[in-house]
């Protein structure tokens, strides 16, 4: 069962038991808990097996996102990924901010920038991936973490960038202690470029938080570098 499903389920057990015991406070009927048990563990359940965790993805990225300071930290955070990958040439096809957009695109119910990958795919598939590729694409998947450390001071996210790169790393059998070395390598590639250019950066960033259209973040760098 995926780590949404088992969160939703979690906080379900946690409001049902709340409910038990507040029960005869507010004059709760006893078989209203145990209806409500069954009910959220079969949605949950469903979720999983049905809907891959979509649901439960979107329910927490929601709970999540009522904090602005959460929201300002994601849209930054995707903001250095869309700004370096179009440096470095690797083509945007959407993004989205959070998990309803990203459903609401046709995707996978995870917020985030999505490129046009077929080239890594490609290289991935015959076991000959560039030198040069890996180097652009652990720029850009680091990218992230940079742009908020850049405006916080700190980074929040970014778990699943560097995950991306363990994983290729592991998938080309590369050593293991190459892995830290590709992450430092590209974060120090992300900073500079995010650093030489802060005003396509702070302009992507306002452009990006009404939503603008991929083409539209596009011209809205290309003005500012």
């Amino acid at each position: 069962m995926k780590e949404t499903s088992l969160n939703i389920i979690a906080i379900s057990i946690f409001a049902i038991t709340v409910s038990i015991l507040l029960g005869p406070v507010i004059n709760l009927p006893q078989a209203v808990p145990a209806i409500a048990t069954f009910c959220l563990l079969g949605l949950a359940t469903l979720d999983s097996f049905q809907w891959q965790g979509q649901g439960g993805s979107i329910l927490l990225d929601w709970l999540a996102g009522t904090s602005k300071q959460k929201r300002d930290r994601i849209l930054h955070h995707e903001a250095g990924h869309f700004l370096v990958a179009h440096i470095l040439g690797i083509p945007v096809t959407s993004y989205a901010l959070n998990a309803w957009e990203a459903f609401k695109q046709g995707q996978s119910a995870q917020g985030g920038v999505r490129f046009e990958d077929e080239k890594l795919a490609s290289q991935l598939q015959s076991g000959t991936l560039s030198a040069q590729l890996l180097d652009q694409y652990c720029t850009v998947w680091m990218a992230g973490i940079v742009a908020e450390k850049f405006v916080y001071g700190n980074a929040e996210g970014g778990a699943e960038d560097i995950t991306k790169i363990k994983a290729i790393l592991t998938q080309l059998r590369r050593p293991s202690a190459e892995i830290q070395l590709k992450q430092n390598w590209g974060s120090l590639q992300a900073k500079s470029l995010i650093e030489s250019h802060k005003l396509a950066y702070e302009s992507l960033v306002a452009a990006m938080e009404k939503r603008a259209s991929v083409d539209e973040c596009y011209s809205i760098i290309q003005q500012n570098l």
